[in-house]
């Protein structure tokens, strides 16, 4: 792809015009379908009908290497003229820096690679800015089914939506899925068998950097987050993670990590300072956790932070940055050191109502130990250990989560 827009820049020189709607001619059109061997057909025919190309949107793989240099900073429009922009001409001589700053255009292209119109609009486009994040979180964890990243976009996507015919929204949010993998391999990001995708050597050093996490020789942070007033045992959770992620990552990697269902609103207090999902429906002054990295609010070594999950039960975590190390090579990040106690269950009312729910298991005679094992989805009240953590388990999940 980064040959492509290459080749089109080179051909935009000192500028073309364009049409009064700001699209290429058609002459244009057909010349650069030609030179950039596009697949696109100009009056296709059909039959004994040929079918007139009126516009160049019309040829979505002219229209997609069109957009993907603007988005990628090498062209622009100015007063119904295409112009390249100077000061990225460096790129068309550096193929390692056109291509990093292709895939960073990527999260730009939703609405190209999936145009909404009159009948169909996209979940997979809509949801792009979502989407996009957690694909690459599950990419960098190494290779997944395709059919598993379907799965993950229609889970985030379809909740947001009320479908009249599920079925069919599903079949085509798969088809964008495919889509997107083809445009990726493409690109020169994921390999692709008929079954799996994995990222190619050179995108896991650039889906590394877009998710923020350390490369080796960079700064590390090992922190310890511990629930607060938790006892009989602790639970708490050891994590190397890279300095460089917002707060919105650390989020997810802490849901994760302790086995939270990732169900619930939730805040960081960092000094008095709230920071947590930027909402015009907060009554309280947060701050974005988007864009507020976690080395900006832990900094030294022995600095704490807490998190709060869940803002009715209000299980609070203590986080301290234990130590600053190095991101060593041939290591994802993050990690999951150690740790240790089971994750309360979700809606149990937090510590006290933890107490309760315990002391109820442990005790048959209890007037709500039927009722608590039923409700927890157990088979025996022997299921729930408090002391229990899947070290292992909790790892893979952190891994195909990203």
């Amino acid at each position: 792809m980064h040959d492509e827009l290459r080749a089109f820049t080179e051909w935009v020189g000192e500028g073309r015009k364009l049409t009064q709607t700001g699209k290429l001619t058609l002459s244009d059109a057909r010349t650069l379908v030609a030179l950039l061997k596009t697949g696109d057909e100009i009056d296709p025919k059909i039959g004994d009908r040929v079918f007139r190309t009126k516009s160049s949107t019309e040829l979505p793989g002219l229209n997609l290497i069109v957009e993907w240099a603007k988005a990628t900073g090498l062209v622009k429009v100015v007063k119904g003229r295409l112009l390249p922009v100077k000061k990225a001409a460096p790129l068309l001589n550096d193929p390692k820096r056109l291509w990093e700053a292709s895939f960073a255009a990527l999260g730009k292209m939703s609405q190209t690679l999936f145009p909404k119109n009159y009948w169909y609009s996209s979940l997979v486009g809509e949801e792009f800015a979502l989407i996009w994040p957690a694909l690459q979180r599950s990419l960098y964890g190494g290779p997944v089914p395709v059919s598993n990243l379907r799965e993950l976009a229609w889970q985030i996507a379809s909740p947001y939506y009320e479908m009249r015919d599920p079925e069919a929204q599903r079949r085509m949010a798969d088809q964008d899925i495919d889509l997107l993998l083809t445009v990726l391999a493409r690109l020169g990001v994921v390999e692709l068998t008929e079954e799996t995708a994995a990222l190619t050597p050179a995108a896991v050093h650039a889906v590394q950097r877009a998710l923020g996490e350390a490369a080796p020789g960079e700064p590390l942070y090992q922190i310890r987050v511990t629930l607060r007033e938790s006892a009989d045992p602790v639970i708490w959770r050891r994590l190397r993670v890279s300095p460089a992620i917002a707060l919105a990552r650390l989020h997810d990697i802490l849901v994760t990590a302790m086995g939270w269902e990732n169900s619930h609103l939730h805040l960081f207090t960092v000094g008095g300072v709230l920071y947590g999902q930027a909402s015009p429906e907060w009554e309280l002054d947060v701050r974005d956790e988007k864009k507020t990295r976690l080395q900006e609010v832990l900094a030294q070594a022995g600095a704490a932070m807490e998190y709060e999950y869940d803002l009715g039960d209000s299980w609070r975590h203590d986080i301290v940055l234990e130590e600053i190390l190095t991101a060593e090579e041939g290591v994802r990040y993050p990690m999951l050191v150690d740790g240790a106690g089971a994750c309360p269950p979700e809606d149990v009312g937090g510590i006290g109502g933890y107490e309760h729910f315990r002391r109820a298991l442990a005790d048959p005679g209890h007037d709500e130990h039927d009722e608590y094992v039923h409700w927890a989805g157990l088979n025996s009240a022997q299921e729930f250990d408090p002391a229990r953590f899947a070290l292992e388990a909790t790892r893979r999940a952190l891994t195909s989560a990203g």
